[in-house]
């Protein structure tokens, strides 16, 4: 089989969907793999690393998506790109459909199958391709809030752990899932107070536990969060609903009761964002203000640090990669989890959560593979 990996194109996104490394796996397997020229450039991966992998090297991405069977990316593809596939082609990224109409459209027309990182599941029911790029977001959530709470970026002038004599910030967390765990973490190793909500008392139980005590656990209500709110410096909207729109949990009408200069940071955005007021921003333009509060909701926040995140995230995806390459669509069902990652297959959607948010037309993946 031909895999493809085109270079990004998405604001200030450097990853890559396949490092050297993965090349030469695939080609160990008998696979011919080519790369577009320059797609590892932004994080020190050289053609010339690629070549000496495997790999052939592109002039440009159109041969990517006129020559291969598989194309294996990061981020969801852009109009140019959805618009490039064909009947029978099998797409490979991070898709985040169910906020995203035009997406859906796109690939439904174009025939082709797309197969979505953050829907797989693993024996367990966790997301085994989302969680290393939902622990890189959740501990640069922290860094975005302590960053937008400085005077000079319209803060509230915070030093998120405070000094000796002046108190740490208070930092609310929304979510107790990987995101979630992993900000609190950053957050309390920086010396702030920090809460995390969830509803999943078992989750809550674990973080109290892990963390000696030394996390505040709540469970979440809409009291719970408007009394977070009122004395919250920084909150992080960790909320995931697999698949689905995030819900809107924090209210245009609950920035009032928020402090001036005050930061939310959504890191749901992918998928719609947890906050009334959030709207995709990128890392060129990353925050806006509403009400006086700072909105941090930048749609691929693992971008910025994209050497790491590209490590961590092919580690998890080449698995699945190498399944899809030697056994095609087949890999779906004799692979563990890997069925529910379809979304959409020549023409149908198959990811109920997504049909759901759009009211459109929904076939189960079974039926549309048969």
């Amino acid at each position: 089989m031909w895999i493809g990996v085109p270079k990004e194109i998405k604001n200030h996104e450097y990853r890559v969907g396949l490092p050297p490394a993965g090349v030469r796996e695939l080609c160990e397997h008998g696979h011919k793999v080519l790369v577009e020229k320059n797609a590892g450039a932004g994080i020190g991966l050289s053609d010339e690393a690629y070549v000496q992998a495997g790999a052939e090297i592109a002039d440009t991405a159109e041969a990517i998506w006129q020559r291969c069977d598989l194309v294996v990316k990061v981020k969801e593809p852009q109009a140019q790109e959805y618009q490039s596939l064909r009947p029978g082609q099998i797409l490979f990224t991070y898709l985040h459909l169910a906020p995203d109409a035009a997406q859906t459209e796109g690939l439904l027309a174009s025939g082709a199958t797309a197969i979505a990182y953050e829907t797989i599941v693993d024996r367990q029911g966790g997301l085994p391709l989302l969680a290393p790029m939902s622990e890189v977001a959740g501990r640069m959530s922290i860094q975005a809030a302590a960053h937008c709470l400085e005077k000079a970026q319209g803060g509230s002038g915070v030093l998120l752990g405070g000094v000796p004599g002046v108190e740490a910030a208070n930092v609310t967390v929304i979510g107790g899932g990987v995101v979630g765990l992993n900000a609190a973490r950053m957050a309390l190793g920086l010396g702030a107070n920090v809460t995390i909500l969830d509803r999943n008392l078992g989750r809550l139980k674990y973080i109290d536990e892990v963390f000696d005590g030394r996390i505040k656990t709540l469970y979440s209500t809409v009291d719970t969060i408007e009394k977070q709110l009122e004395i919250a410096d920084a909150v992080i909207g960790a909320v995931l609903i697999p698949g689905a729109a995030a819900p809107k949990l924090v209210q245009r009408a609950h920035l009032a009761k928020m402090k001036a200069g005050s930061v939310l940071v959504d890191v749901a955005i992918d998928q719609g964002g947890c906050f009334e007021t959030s709207k995709a921003t990128t890392h060129q333009a990353p925050t806006y203000v509403v009400d006086e509060v700072i909105h941090y909701c930048v749609a691929n926040m693992p971008g910025a640090v994209a050497r790491t995140s590209t490590f961590a995230l092919t580690n998890a995806t080449l698995p699945y990669v190498v399944a899809l390459a030697n056994k095609g669509l087949r890999a779906l069902t004799d692979v563990p989890g890997f069925l529910p990652g379809l979304n959409v297959h020549a023409g149908q959607l198959t990811c109920e959560p997504v049909a759901s948010a759009q009211n459109k037309p929904y076939t189960p993946a079974e039926d549309a593979i048969k």
